[in-house]
Formats: structure tokens, sequence, C-alpha cells
């Protein structure tokens, strides 16, 4: 072999087969998941230190699942779950949805970055705080970035670069990623105030001229959420004055804040924006990079945490060479109808929650039609996430491409829930009639994917024989009527050790 033919075939020198610009839920989320499908990973962070401030409070049902099934939920200190909620400000159950709720409150967002802080770096991946991305230029075998650092700037390399730097990403507009959608039409001030008392308010009260939230954090800090129609987004260098923020909240409610104490504030737009594409090449996007939008439900973290479970598997298993670089394609099929609709949920919302008087009419049709429970159905499936489904190839069982309903399961070993058995973030192939020819298949992916005989009490999988799960707990075949087990093992993790060949390296 020549010189020339040598330097062809030798996969370029890296720095990490992954880099990830952010350390915030959508990063470190990815990070523990890229981790645990074996691929070594660094976290750029432009920030030097964790934030200590929350705009999130908690994170919807689908959420919750997914840090269920990685065994994060006992982490938190006082998760609190609760049924009730609104769609646009209109009160309703999302107890309607089996095994359905609003999502987890008194969970502030720095606590979650904690959380999967520790898990992600525990998992061996590297964060690198007070490092700034400026440049971004792909290649056809690596990707090159520049980055600012307090001992100056410095040049990285990868295989594949994920942007989860948020809303104003850095990786995005250097990458040349389009980015449509609508522009802000008003600005919205939020802050957490100690000593002010505030009355709860905590799924928003239209008032003359807007809307106005506030719930209890801890001790006397209240979060306060100020929306006052008709104020124009503002180019800022920093955030609202405080005064800014009892004044709007004074002109709303007649209610005085200003003797006060504001420990953190911030503002927020309604500006709707989502990425045409999630991948460009070997330059991927996850989160707030990749969409924006009127925080209405509590959506956003939640999402960008399901982004990061959709592609951490996909990602680790192609660096990794089990799987060809295409499985990345699925990324963005399966990611970017939902980015879709949770931009039309929350523009909806918007238009409910913080129109004038002309809406009333609305709401209260909207109101009639949340009685029925098909309707409400519909509705929390929608902002929670639970009836996300993906096309995970032909069959017509009615499970395929829906999430794993969380349940118990009786193995050999003993009794467990499905939610335990997605933990390591393997392929999981349950057995559930004891067929020895499913296991016999299932062999040949045993070093990505578990084959547990089990049995099952749960009228949702009255009928079923056979489940094939994906790491992100989606399942991807199912018996009967769900395709060809063979073919969903060959597309979503790889060739099988019997008719393993040669992959093309992708690191």
């Amino acid at each position: 072999m020549n010189g020339d033919a040598a330097h062809r075939t030798t996969a370029p020198e890296v720095d990490a087969p992954v880099i990830v610009a952010g350390a915030g839920p959508t990063g470190l989320m990815l990070a523990g998941e890229l981790r645990l499908g074996g691929a070594e990973v660094i976290v750029v962070e432009r920030l030097t230190e964790p934030v200590t401030e929350s705009r999130g409070l908690g994170f919807t049902a689908r959420a919750t699942e997914v840090f269920d099934q990685r065994g994060l939920l006992d982490h938190f200190t006082n998760p609190e779950i609760s049924t009730k909620g609104h769609f646009g400000g209109i009160p309703m159950d999302y107890g309607v949805l089996p095994d359905g709720h609003f999502g987890v409150r008194n969970v502030e967002q720095s606590e979650t970055e904690g959380v999967l802080a520790r898990w992600a770096t525990g998992l061996g991946a590297t964060v690198l705080r007070g490092h700034e991305v400026t440049d971004v230029r792909p290649g056809d075998d690596l990707v090159e970035i520049s980055v600012s650092t307090p001992a100056g700037d410095r040049v990285l390399r990868c295989s594949y670069l994920v942007g989860a730097d948020g809303g104003r990403s850095s990786v995005r507009q250097a990458a040349g990623f389009d980015f449509p959608g609508h522009d802000a039409t008003s600005e919205m001030f939020l802050a957490d105030i100690a000593g002010a008392d505030v009355r709860p308010r905590f799924i928003g009260e239209r008032v003359h001229g807007g809307m106005v939230m506030a719930a209890r954090l801890r001790d006397d800090v209240d979060r306060v959420i100020v929306c006052e129609r008709g104020t124009a987004p503002r180019e800022r260098t920093g955030p609202p004055t405080f005064a800014e923020v009892a004044g709007a909240w004074k002109r709303l409610t007649g209610e005085d804040i200003g003797h006060g104490e504001a420990r953190w504030i911030s503002s927020f737009t309604d500006a709707s924006r989502l990425v045409t594409a999630y991948r460009r090449g070997r330059v991927l996007l996850a989160g707030d990079a990749a969409h924006i939008h009127l925080p209405a439900g509590g959506q956003g973290l939640s999402v960008g945490v399901q982004d990061a479970v959709n592609l951490g598997w996909k990602l680790a298993a192609v660096v990794t060479g089990r799987s060809e670089a295409d499985l990345l394609d699925t990324y963005h099929r399966e990611r970017h109808p939902v980015g879709e609709r949770v931009l039309t949920n929350t523009r909806a919302q918007g238009l409910i929650y913080l129109g004038g008087s002309d809406v009333e009419p609305l709401r209260a049709v909207l109101g009639e039609l949340l009685r029925d429970d098909d309707v409400a159905r519909h509705l929390a499936g929608m902002v929670t996430g639970l009836d996300i489904r993906y096309d995970t190839g032909p069959g017509q069982h009615p499970l395929l491409g829906r999430r794993m309903p969380p349940c118990e399961v009786l193995t050999g070993s003993g009794p467990t829930t499905t939610a335990k058995l997605l933990h390591p973030a393997r392929g999981v192939l349950l057995d559930l009639t004891d067929d020895p020819a499913l296991r016999r298949t299932g062999e040949r992916w045993a070093d990505r994917v578990d084959v547990v005989t089990a049995t099952v009490e749960d009228e949702r999988l009255t009928g079923t024989s056979g489940l094939l799960l994906r790491p992100d707990g989606h399942i991807a075949w199912a018996a009967p009527d769900g395709g060809d087990l063979t073919a969903a093992l060959g597309t979503w993790f790889g060739a099988g050790r019997a008719q393993e060949t040669e992959l093309v390296a992708h690191r």
C-alpha cells in the first residue's frame, strides 16, 4: 500500500468523536447518552460556572419517563407530579391519559442541570467550561471548531459536532442552518422575588391588559411572570430592571411588589422558529438551538431532552462503528415533526392565553370542547409528548413507533419495570411467550440488545407476543403484525453478528 492510500484509509485524528456545544439540560443529557453508548464526548460550555437561575421549573410527562428510563428520577430532591394543568390558561386534567400528568413541578432547571452534569461526568463525559465556539468548519471527514477559552483561542476537531447551545446558537449560525419562523411581537418578564408575598396564580391569570402568573419557589421567594399586552420587544444588553417588572405588575394587577428584593430577572418573547434541517452532514442541532417558542406548558426543556435521547444512542452507534451513518437521517425525520407540532401548539396557546377580549369567544368554545375526553386526550398528548409516534417501519401493531408504556414485568430474575430494563440505554427484545426462535434471532445482536423473557399483566399488551424497544423507549417491532424482527434489528442496531461485514469507519 502506498503512502497516499494509507492516508485515505486512516481515520483522521480528533480530540473526541463527538463534541457537544452547550452544557444545559439538552447537552448534558446527550453527553450521558453518548457515554452509555460507548462514545467519547467533550462538552464545551461558554459559561465558566453552572447556572444558579432557573427559567424552567419542571418537565413534562414524557421527559419524566425519559429520566426514569435512565434511573435519574430518584436524584431529584422534591419532585411533585400533578395531573392538573392547562392549555392556553384553560384548566384541564392531564390524568385523562393513561400514565398522564401535566408534568413534574418544584424542580428548578439549575437542579436538573446539576443532576445531569453529575450523571454525565460520572459516566466519563468531559465538560470544558469557559469555552465558547466562535467558528465551525465542517469537512468530509471531521469538523473543526474554533473555541475561545480563558487560556486563549484553540482549535478542536471531532467526527461530529452537536449544537445544543440555546436559542442564539453559535453552532447553528456558523454552520449555516436555516432558521425560519415568526419574529417576536411582544416582550415578557420573569423574576424571582423575595419578600413580596405574592398571591399564587399557578396557571396564570388573564387581567385587563395582559396576563400574570405567580408561584412560590421556596421560603419567601416567588416566581412571577408578567405579560403586558402591547409591550414591544427591545434590544437589550442586559436583563430588565426590577422597576420595569414591578411597574408592569402594578399596572396589570394594582398590587405593589416594589418592596420585594429581586433575586433574578430575565425576559422572553413569543418568537417562534424551527430549523429546516436538524442535521447538515457532520453537524447536528438539538434543543433550543433547533427550535424556539413561547414557553407555554413548560415544553422547552422537555423537548430538548427528548431530542438528546433520540439522537444519543444513534450517534454513539455510528461513531463506534456499530451502525452506518445513514442511521442519523432518522434523527431529523423523527424529531423535526415533533418540533413543528410544539411550535403549533405553543403559538395556539399564546393566542388563547395572551390575546385580548377578541379571543374570549374562542376560549369559551375551547372550554366546552375540553369537557369531551377525546379532545382532552388529544391536547394532553400533544403537550406532554406522550402521543409521539415515530415511523419505525412496516407493520400494523397499534404500539409500533410509540413509547413503551411504563409497566411492571416479571422476569426469571424477579419483578422489574420496563423503565429499569432501559437503564443501560441498550435495545431490549421482550419475549412475552417464551419463544425460542425469537430469542435465537435476538442473540445475534446480544452485544447491543438485551433479550429478556418475561410475563406482563397489562391490558395494553394483551395479545402481544414480543416487543423490540429502542434505547429511547420507542417500539421498533412488535408481534404479531409488527413487521419482520430481523429487518428491524438490522435497521436500528446494525448488522447482526452472524452477518457482520466491515463497516466504513466514521470516526
